[in-house]
């Protein structure tokens, strides 16, 4: 350091440079949130919001076991064939007994339901990630507002897909 400089000069800059990485790791941890729930979602939500040329029907369920449900599924689609047993997750939005439209996954006997519930349950990752990314964005980035704007779309979705299943 040198003797006419004040000790205080490098600390502005020290805190600058903190306070930068802290909004820059935040953010960071913010987008890899709400990614990895855009992801989680679209494995699911892909087959029951692109729906053209899909395979649409019925499905009643008979059977279920520990995460998996089965029964026979009935087409209403043009060019659906029927199929004695087809698998659905068993999940709150299944329940045995019941019959549910379903889209068929392409190149197997596996279905996802369609519909308002299904789309809103194909997408309940992503609200549980808009409600991590919304405490992250408080506490991390210190922007309020926009934490609860991501707090209340979260619990939005949470809540409207409760209320459709």
């Amino acid at each position: 350091m040198i003797p006419a400089m004040p000790a205080t000069a490098a600390r502005p800059r020290a805190r600058a440079a903190l306070r930068f990485g802290r909004f820059a790791v935040m953010g960071a941890v913010t987008v890899v949130i709400l990614v990895a729930g855009v992801w989680a979602s679209w494995g699911t939500a892909q087959h029951v919001m692109l729906t053209k040329g899909r395979e649409h029907g019925t499905v009643e369920v008979r059977d279920c076991d520990a995460d998996r449900c089965s029964g026979p599924y009935r087409p209403v689609s043009a060019g659906s064939r029927a199929r004695e047993r087809v698998v659905i997750e068993d999940t709150v939005a299944v329940s045995e007994g019941g019959t549910y439209t379903v889209v068929v996954k392409p190149g197997s006997d596996e279905v996802v339901r369609s519909g308002p519930a299904g789309v809103l349950y194909a997408w309940i990752p992503l609200g549980g990630a808009l409600l991590l990314a919304s405490v992250v964005v408080a506490g991390g980035l210190l922007r309020t507002r926009s934490a609860w704007v991501l707090a209340g779309a979260g619990f939005a979705l949470l809540t409207a897909a409760f209320v459709t299943i």
